[in-house]
């Protein structure tokens, strides 16, 4: 999913899907260490994603807060 559309989405919805993305998280770590991991690339892709929605998350905390001055 882009950036663009995640900072559309509202701070409850992020925090849904982070919760969503680190259990598709665990059970690829699951798989991997039972060697059933088929998708080698979804393990990645969900770290960047949950990266990209913290990375958002952040962004709208310090322009919460005043950041700058």
């Amino acid at each position: 999913m882009k950036a663009s559309d995640l900072r559309t989405k509202s701070d409850d919805e992020l925090k849904d899907q982070v919760l969503d993305l680190r259990k598709e998280a665990f059970n690829l770590r699951f798989q991997a260490a039972s060697g059933q991991l088929e998708n080698t690339a979804r393990v990645r892709q969900v770290g960047r994603e949950i990266a990209r929605i913290k990375t958002i998350q952040t962004e709208r905390k310090g322009a919460g807060s005043g950041a700058g001055s």
